[in-house]
């Protein structure tokens, strides 16, 4: 009988000792987004959070919370970034699509938990990936209190990955915004994006990869000499900060009646979200700079003006509508908080739906 040679995990693709480098070396970005309510659990099994903490100097308790949970990924964007061979950025990405969502709700976030799958675990790579989700975690004001890797040689091919988010937030209940304040004269603020953020790569990709064919690294005139790749690589915004304190300027006025994040299906899509039925959206599409990458696509596709407004953001990130007495104050506190706010329409009566004109 001939004995057989013992075999490892490592040789069937998966390596243990590369993913305790990669936990290792990812600690110090982790701990840099937690406050005093995490609860320190070395080598737990699951992250801990306080939701009430009663210690005077970082008092915060709830009298009806409800928890706001999101779940998001970076979709096609990642394949960008692969090519890039950048990773942290689309870690910043990741955690603004589930936050961007939950503030619409009116809610603060709370923590934030990744998924990370790939092919081959690369602690450099995975590193990279997560001091990007820990910078976003920062931007959000929440914490990162635990997360997953998971190394998949069969399911991903070479130098493949992909990465899903979960957060977790809170709203008081009797703070939580539906949209059902939304009435005829309310005023549409929108906020500037920083360019595609993370939707509508399977078009971009196509125009500027498949019909155009540069590559990645190749500068562009109409972007001012930035390469394509970086201009799409360009991070999500994150508008939690100025959000969360625009409404806790108004305790006790309901003055913002809703808001959208502008993800797939861009202002026309995602408006009527929170529109009542009998009410309509009217945009005003010269208020605001549309960034050079919408206009670049738009020409080199060619793209119908009508079919990138469905698609990409068009350089409005998140909108929200307002009480009109109010608009003036809130354009200048958005302003003040470091967004570029653009008063971009009006509420009129109709059906439920976007106008753009």
């Amino acid at each position: 009988m001939v004995s057989k040679k013992f075999i490892s995990y490592e040789e069937s693709g998966v390596s243990i000792d590369a993913n305790d480098r990669m936990v290792e070396r990812i600690s110090r970005s982790v701990s840099s987004t937690h406050g005093p309510r995490v609860i320190g659990l070395e080598n737990g099994f699951a992250g801990l959070f306080r939701l009430d903490y009663d210690e005077k100097l970082f008092k915060k308790n709830y009298r009806n919370p409800v928890l706001v949970a999101c779940t998001d990924g970076v979709g096609t964007k990642i394949v960008i970034a692969q090519a890039m061979g950048r990773f942290d950025s689309v870690g910043i990405d990741l955690v603004a699509m589930s936050v961007n969502d939950m503030i619409v709700q009116g809610a603060e976030p709370l923590f934030f938990l990744d998924y990370l799958a790939v092919n081959k675990l690369e602690p450099e790579r995975v590193v990279e990936m997560v001091d990007g989700i820990a910078n976003g975690c920062r931007q959000a004001d929440c914490a990162l209190i635990g997360g997953e890797t998971a190394e998949m040689p069969d399911i991903y091919g070479k130098d493949e990955f992909d990465m899903a988010g979960f957060a977790v937030g809170v709203v008081e209940r009797d703070k939580i915004i539906t949209g059902s304040r939304v009435e005829k004269g309310d005023v549409i603020i929108g906020l500037a994006s920083n360019g595609v953020h993370s939707n509508g790569f399977s078009l971009a990709r196509h125009i500027c990869f498949k019909q155009e064919k540069l590559k990645p690294t190749e500068p562009i005139a109409e972007l001012d000499g930035q390469s394509i790749g970086d201009a799409l690589l360009e991070p999500t915004r994150i508008y939690v900060r100025s959000i969360v304190k625009l409404l806790n300027q108004y305790k006790v006025k309901r003055v913002v009646h809703a808001m959208a994040h502008i993800t797939g299906g861009g202002l026309v899509g995602n408006i009527p979200r929170v529109l009542p039925k009998n009410c309509n959206a009217v945009i005003k599409k010269s208020s605001w700079p549309v960034p050079p990458i919408f206009s670049f696509m738009q020409k080199a596709g060619p793209v119908q003006e009508e079919e990138m407004f469905r698609v990409f953001n068009m350089g409005i990130g998140y909108v929200l509508a307002v009480a009109p007495d109010f608009a003036p104050s809130i354009l200048k506190k958005l302003n003040s908080y470091g967004e570029k706010a653009h008063q971009i329409g009006t509420v009129t009566a109709g059906s439920g739906k976007v106008v753009l004109k």
